[in-house]
This record gives structure tokens, C-alpha cells and sequence, in this order.
């Protein structure tokens, strides 16, 4: 048995530019946006004059589905009647060595027609898109269609009449700037605009052979980079849509090609670092997390990777979410950490922040433009409750020596060591007994003394000492990491329960919480805490574990998924790690939220308590990070 989403994956580009099914069967509901706002693209099939409809709801009848599979880059589809046998592939190519490919708004759609009866048939297909992709709202304002004259293909496009590029900033909110296109290659194709209730673009060609579709997506401009609106990486050297859409056309064999070889080598990695079910997450977490995130290019010509905070307050470049979405990018592309970091330096050094510690975000997606998570507009000045010190700080420390050991490329980190030795210096000063504030778990609210904070401010610490390291300063390695023992030594005596399990807070006895920021002990091979420690610690936690898995902490029944896979990516034993990650496997399976993957449910009924499509979801890939052994300091 496979896990089934909870939410399908059709065409996954950006977080403006995201299309799910939420049902088993593609026809039973129409297609919406990662939100849960209708987004509908609806397929029908004309077998010898009688259609039949095999994508979106609608009157007619349906081709029934009787096949359904996916893998990291793709999702498969295959329905059938007596007389034909649909197949249909999406695929959005997000290749993560190759921005040019990944970063490009084209995604795809083949279509494969078989006689089943073993007689001829007449077959043709229509793909029709309503103006729900290119507005935020239905009937938001008048759209705009024309044909668009591509070689090779029949195209058109829609847009809002009214184009008011990166014009505004939130969460739930989908774009309303901007062209969708769809096109499509095949015999006999042709193309179609008009209102019915909505204004629909549709396109239609023979089945007698493949037909191909590309659906695209022309923002005309991604972000708002502090004060200077960018364009996406794929078109930074002023490439076009059409000329876009042009290559991902001829290029369509050898990239699903290549989208089949590394969807089975991530499969591959996942089952021999955590089983089928773990590598099953991974294939569904993949195309989520990657496409929560924009890429563009500075003009000083530095990748960017912007992520939106989806469903949880639409910030973006937020490091907090960063921090936890790391391990997938570090196995496949470290530069897009950094990429992830740059807006939060840039923002750290500019006068707007007067703080001696990191910042949570630098905006509200799309717009780059400082942080707004505790900024007061009526009063102009930031709160300082709602800030997150020993969390930020950590958090970027961690990041910088992870991307450094992931590929020893030591020009970025260089840019940057007088801020984080002054983040690092502020870990020592506060991060042995945090004081009452908030961690990346805010939705649980204020916690002083909070155990879990202190093993971030521990490996933060280390993390400072390990790039020092690479940078040939062993003295200053030695001092930090001495400093970063000294703290493990004390976190050890004054988090016991006197069990062996550690408490959620250093003041609150007989209390649990997931340790999971202890992971890069393991990962970074600093042996800070003993093995018995985190052993104990580890065992403990079975018996917490409900029907949908391990609670967070011991104030609610709630986790959080990333956290639960990092917890249980320390296990030393393959079993352990399993049986730790099954109810989580079952939580997806079972839960009727059919949604992008969330990363906050409730352990006893798998529902939902927030949170949707976030990127956070690449933080399942740390046992994978682990297994390969990438970042062990023993490799320096």
C-alpha cells in the first residue's frame, strides 16, 4: 500500500503558481491553488463523438480512473473504458542543480491514448483553465485573452486587465498580475477563449498520438528586493516566455528523462536511510517544499531563494522556516541556503534593524522589504516580545556551518563572520537559561527557560567553532567548542527528570519535549552529549507516542512533522527509526484534510490544527542527511 496524499501535487512552480488536486480521483473536485481556493483546469475526452471528462467536476460523465501513482517529480494517472486507455503525466521539472530549469514557470501534462477493444477510435482532448489562475478572486476584475503565435504549438494566454505588478503582500493570496499561457502540442490542435460564468482559455488536439500540454505562468516580476523589483531566475538575462515555453517544448523527452532518474535515486536514498514508507514521505514532501520557495538574482547577480510562510502568516525569507527546510536543500543544492540566508544578512546590516541578534523574516512574500512578524505599523517600531533571539541566532549559525560542510565553499561565509561572531557572542551571553520568549514553535506561546532553546543556543555555539575550523582558525575552534561543551555539560544536570528523560523546561520536573535541535550533534559528529543522554532521552519518548505519533511537548496532544522526523533521525537503530516514523506515515494516510502536506496536526486524530504547503516539509529529508554522512566533521 502506498501513501495516499492528503492533497495531489498537478503543477507545482511557485507559491503563486500551484495547482492540487484534493480527492483520490482527479474528477472528482475541481483542481484549486495550495490555499484550497478553487484554481480550476478541467480535461475532457472525445472518444468517437461522446465526451467523457476525466479532470475537474461537471455534468459529464466520467472515464472511470483506474490507476494513480507519483514519485518526486511526477504524477501519474491512467483511466479506462471498454473502447480506450487514458494515460496522463504532470510534471513540474524541479531539478535541483539546474536553476535554470527548476526556476522556469512551465510544468507539464502528457496524454497517451491506447484502444483497449483493439478497434480504431476517433479521440481528441480538451484542456480548458478558468480565470482563477491569474486573479486572487473569481470575478475579481475583467480578463483578457489572445492567441499567442508559438512555433510548434497552438497557445493562449489570460490575464487581469488591470496588471498592478507586486502590488500588494499576504498569505491567503494567490497573484493577480501577470499571464497564465497554455499551449499544446498534437495533431489538429487548435485553441479557445470566451465567458461563461468565468472566462476560460482552452486548447484541444487529436489523440491519435502523445499529446503534450504546457501550462505557464509569466509573473513579468517575482520580488520586491528591498526597494528593487526582480525578475525570476529563468529569464535574468531577459529571456522571454514564449522563448521559455519554446525550449521546455523541445527539451520535453530528455527532461522527464532526467525527472524519472533523480525522482528514483531520491527514492532510492530514502529507503536506505529510513524504509519505503519514510522514502514515500520524501516523494510527496519534495515538489512542496521546493515550490514554496521563488528563485531570482540580485543585481549584484546573487541567487535568492524566497520562501513564503504559507498558512501561517505569509512571511517570507523567515528563518525560523528556513532552518527547518535545510536538509533537502543541503543534500541536493547547498547554494540555495544560501540563497536563503542572503535577504536576512542584507536586512541584519541595514539600518532598520537595531538589534544584536537575527531577525525572524525580511517581509511578507512577495515583498522583501524588512521584517513585519511583531512590527507595530500604527506605532512604527518593532515589539520586541515577539522577537525570537536565541532561535534566530542559532538558527543561522547552524545554517552557515551545514552549508559550509555540505561543499567547503568559504567565500560566503567569510562576507559574513563579524555578524555571526556577534550572534554567536550573544548565544553565550543568554542561551544557557533563555529568557521567557519565543522559540519557532510560537503557536505554543511564550516559555522561559525552554530546554529544547538551549540545545539550539549549544549548536549554535558549535556551529560557530566548526566554521572556524574550515577557515583554518583552530584556536578560536577550540575556544568556541570548549564554550559549547561547557554548555552541554550544564544542559545535562539541569534538564533531567532524574530518569532519564529531559524536561520541556529547565523549572518544570516531570515534563517531556521532542530535543529535536540535539539532531546535529549526530549529524555534525561534535559528540557533545554523551551517548547515553541522548539515548535515554530518545527511549523515553516511545512511551508519549499516540496513534498519529509523538506529541511535541507535554502541553498538547499536537506535533509538528519536521520535528518528529528530526527526533527520530538520532535513533541509532534503523528499526527504532522506523517504528518512531510510522504514525506519521499513518497520520497522512488517514487524515481527511486534503491539503498540501501539513506540518501541524494532532497526534490522536491525524486532523489538522494548521499550517499548509509550507516549506518546512524538507525537513523530513534529515535522516537522509544523516545516513549519507555529508557533514560529519570527521571529513574536514
Amino acid at each position: 500500500m502506498k501513501l495516499r496524499p492528503p492533497a495531489v501535487p498537478l503543477i507545482t512552480v511557485d507559491p503563486y503558481f500551484s495547482v492540487w488536486s484534493p480527492a483520490d480521483r482527479l474528477y472528482d473536485t475541481d483542481t484549486v491553488h495550495w490555499t484550497g481556493k478553487k484554481n480550476a483546469i478541467r480535461g475532457t475526452l472525445i472518444i468517437d463523438g461522446e465526451a467523457y471528462r476525466f479532470m475537474g467536476d461537471g455534468e459529464l460523465p466520467v472515464i472511470p480512473q483506474v490507476g494513480f501513482d507519483y514519485n518526486a517529480l511526477s504524477t501519474k494517472y491512467t483511466f479506462k473504458n471498454e473502447k480506450i486507455r487514458l494515460e496522463a503525466c504532470f510534471t513540474t521539472p524541479l531539478l535541483p542543480e539546474n536553476p535554470d530549469i527548476f526556476s522556469r514557470p512551465v510544468s507539464y501534462l502528457k496524454l497517451s491514448a491506447f484502444s483497449v477493444d483493439k478497434k480504431a477510435h476517433d479521440v481528441s482532448v480538451t484542456i480548458s483553465a478558468s480565470e482563477e489562475l491569474c486573479l486572487d478572486t473569481a470575478g475579481q476584475s475583467e480578463v483578457v485573452c489572445e492567441k499567442v503565435d508559438l512555433a510548434d504549438v497552438v497557445c493562449v494566454k489570460m490575464g487581469n486587465k488591470e496588471q498592478k505588478v507586486l502590488n500588494r503582500s499576504g498569505d491567503d493570496l494567490r497573484i493577480d498580475w501577470g499571464y497564465f499561457y497554455l499551449a499544446i502540442c498534437g495533431d489538429n490542435a487548435s485553441t479557445d477563449f470566451g465567458k461563461k460564468e468565468l472566462t476560460e482559455v482552452s486548447v484541444c488536439a487529436d489523440l491519435s498520438d502523445d499529446v503534450l500540454v504546457l501550462f505557464a505562468y509569466d509573473d513579468i516580476k517575482s520580488i520586491n528586493y528591498f526597494g528593487e523589483h526582480l525578475t525570476s531566475y529563468w529569464n535574468k538575462d531577459g529571456k522571454t516566455i514564449e522563448q521559455a515555453m519554446t525550449e521546455a517544448l523541445h527539451s520535453y523527452e530528455e527532461t522527464y528523462l532526467n525527472c524519472e532518474e533523480f525522482s528514483e535515486g531520491l527514492f532510492i536514498d530514502g529507503v536506505r536511510a529510513g524504509g519505503k514508507k519514510y522514502a514515500e514521505m520524501l516523494e510527496l514532501s519534495y515538489r512542496q517544499s521546493f515550490a514554496a520557495h521563488k528563485t531570482a538574482v540580485t543585481s549584484d547577480g546573487e541567487i535568492i531563494f524566497i520562501s513564503k510562510e504559507c498558512f501561517s502568516n505569509g512571511c517570507t525569507a523567515t528563518v525560523d522556516v528556513s532552518y527547518p527546510s535545510v536538509p533537502l536543500y543541503l543534500i541536493y543544492n547547498p547554494e540555495l541556503v544560501r540563497g536563503m540566508m542572503r535577504p536576512i544578512y542584507k536586512y541584519a546590516r541595514s539600518d532598520a534593524w537595531e538589534y544584536d541578534f537575527a531577525p525572524h523574516d525580511a517581509g511578507q512574500y512577495p515583498l522583501v522589504t524588512g521584517q513585519v512578524y511583531g512590527y507595530d505599523k500604527e506605532k512604527n517600531i518593532m515589539n520586541y516580545d515577539m522577537q525570537m533571539p536565541v532561535e534566530e541566532c542559532g538558527n543561522m549559525l547552524i545554517m552557515e556551518a551545514a552549508t559550509l560542510l555540505a561543499d567547503k565553499n568559504c567565500d560566503f561565509v567569510t562576507e559574513h563572520m563579524d555578524i555571526l561572531e556577534s550572534w554567536v557572542k550573544y548565544l553565550i551571553k543568554y542561551g544557557y537559561d533563555p529568557e521567557n520568549q519565543l522559540c519557532t514553535d510560537d503557536f505554543a506561546g511564550h516559555l522561559a527557560h525552554n530546554c529544547n532553546l538551549t540545545l539550539k543556543a549549544v549548536m549554535g555555539v558549535a556551529s560557530y567553532a566548526i566554521i572556524n575550523k574550515i577557515l583554518g582558525k583552530k584556536q578560536v575552534y577550540n575556544e568556541y567548542m570548549a564554550e559549547a561543551r561547557k554548555m552541554a555539560a550544564s544542559w545535562c544536570k539541569r534538564a533531567s527528570n532524574g530518569d532519564g528523560s529531559y524536561r520541556l523546561a529547565f523549572d518544570r520536573p516531570d515534563t517531556f519535549s521532542m530535543k529535536y535541535n540535539a539532531v546535529w550533534d549526530k549529524i555534525f559528529g561534535t559528540k557533545l552529549f554523551p551517548e547515553e543522554v541522548i539515548a535515554s532521552e530518545l527511549f523515553s519518548n516511545f512511551k508519549h507516542i499516540n496513534a498519529y505519533g509523538m506529541p511535541l511537548d507535554c502541553r498538547s496532544d499536537y506535533t509538528k512533522s519536521d520535528w518528529l522526523v528530526w527526533t527520530a533521525t538520532m535513533l541509532d537503530d534503523d528499526d527504532d527509526f522506523e517504528r518512531f516514523v510510522k504514525p506519521l506515515w499513518d497520520a497522512y494516510n488517514a487524515t481527511e484534510d486534503r491539503v498540501p502536506m501539513t506540518d501541524w496536526y494532532f497526534t490522536t486524530t491525524s486532523k489538522m490544527r494548521g499550517f499548509q504547503n509550507r516549506t518546512v516539509i524538507g525537513g523530513l529529508f534529515i535522516k537522509v542527511l544523516r545516513h549519507i554522512g555529508k557533514l560529519d566533521i570527521e571529513n574536514i
